[in-house]
């Protein structure tokens, strides 16, 4: 069964946010709001924080800048993952993924369809490891950031979950390129 083991203490992970919008600013950006409180309340750093237009080339080359640096553990995007003509952070960050992480995706769909039913499939919502660096797309909205961080992300960003967790593997991520 899932626990936090208490006897273990508790590390926190430098985790950078981006928001994915052309109308949001930094004065009403809610779902950035809503992780930072998040990961915050958790125990965990904000590394970084950044509002990118909807511009694969924008998005990519933030998230590029981030996983190049040593003090960013995660990046969380939110925004851009849906399947209008705007929506492009999937393309952005999946072509940057080393090795893609396809239960995020299927996990947060799968707790989202708990609370808004078949409009779940309009998410593609999705995370992998790229030089590193664990990088998930959430969608654009506060609820839906709250559902990965809540139901996925807080647990896997422990690293006291067990029978096992995402931060425990951080020292493993870059073996490919040491080796």
């Amino acid at each position: 069964m899932p626990r936090i083991d208490e006897s273990r203490p508790f590390l926190s992970v430098n985790i950078a946010v981006m928001t994915v919008s052309d109308t949001r600013g930094a004065a009403d950006d809610r779902s950035g709001d809503t992780l930072v409180e998040r990961l915050t309340a958790a125990g965990h750093r904000l590394a970084a924080r950044a509002i990118v237009k909807d511009d694969v080339a924008a998005i990519r080359a933030q998230v590029q800048g981030w996983i190049a640096d040593p003090e960013v553990d995660v990046v969380l995007t939110t925004g851009g993952t849906g399947v209008t003509g705007r929506d492009v952070t999937p393309e952005a960050v999946e072509g940057l993924f080393e090795k893609h992480i396809p239960g995020f995706g299927e996990l947060f769909r799968w707790l989202s369809y708990e609370k808004i039913g078949t409009s779940t499939i309009q998410s593609r919502a999705t995370g992998g490891v790229a030089n590193g660096t664990y990088i998930f797309a959430l969608p654009g909205s506060p609820s839906a950031c709250r559902d990965a961080w809540d139901g996925i992300l807080a647990l896997q960003l422990d690293n006291r979950h067990r029978p096992c967790n995402l931060v425990e593997l951080m020292p493993r991520l870059r073996e490919h390129q040491t080796g």
